[in-house]
């Protein structure tokens, strides 16, 4: 009997805007389906504001964020405090966790505000994509380009050179 493939979810605050960055997304969305099954939500980002404080937009966003991460999924958390990886340091995550059992991988990356400081608690790991800023339409797009450098690392396809 074959086991099950790991099972990335990655619910997103609102649809990708840039339309390159959207071609994009899709693009790696499709070929991580070649490894693993990837659901990817989109979510109803909250409005910014400036009656609004940013703790408040962070909070809300972290729990509509949090009740998509399926029980006992293993969930990790963008941040640019976060442990900064290579791309085999993420190949090598991914295979560790696969070894433990662990099928299901929940990666949440905040709004244009970030994650609360109880997403951040939840994590099991936080995770850097670098220490420069990016947008978090940008930050979709290399996490699933490095995702996908992952699963091709692990399957020697030649795609990391």
């Amino acid at each position: 009997m074959s086991k099950s493939p790991l099972h990335l979810i990655l619910p997103l605050l609102g649809r990708t805007k840039q339309a390159y960055l959207a071609a994009g997304v899709e693009d790696f969305q499709a070929r991580i389906n070649r490894f693993a099954r990837l659901t990817v939500l989109t979510l109803r980002e909250k409005r910014y504001s400036a009656k609004v404080p940013d703790a408040t937009i962070m909070q809300d966003e972290g729990w509509l964020l949090l009740a998509q991460v399926p029980a006992g999924a293993l969930l990790v958390a963008l941040a640019p405090a976060g442990r900064e990886l290579t791309s085999e340091d993420l190949a090598a995550f991914l295979t560790r966790w696969e070894e433990q059992g662990r099928r299901e991988i929940c990666f949440l990356i905040g709004g244009a505000v970030g994650l609360a400081p109880e997403v951040l608690a939840r994590a099991d790991l936080t995770l850097s994509l670098s220490r420069m800023t990016f947008t978090h339409e940008m930050a979709r797009f290399i996490l699933l380009e490095q995702l996908y450098r992952a699963f091709a690392i692990r399957a020697r396809t030649g795609y990391h050179k």
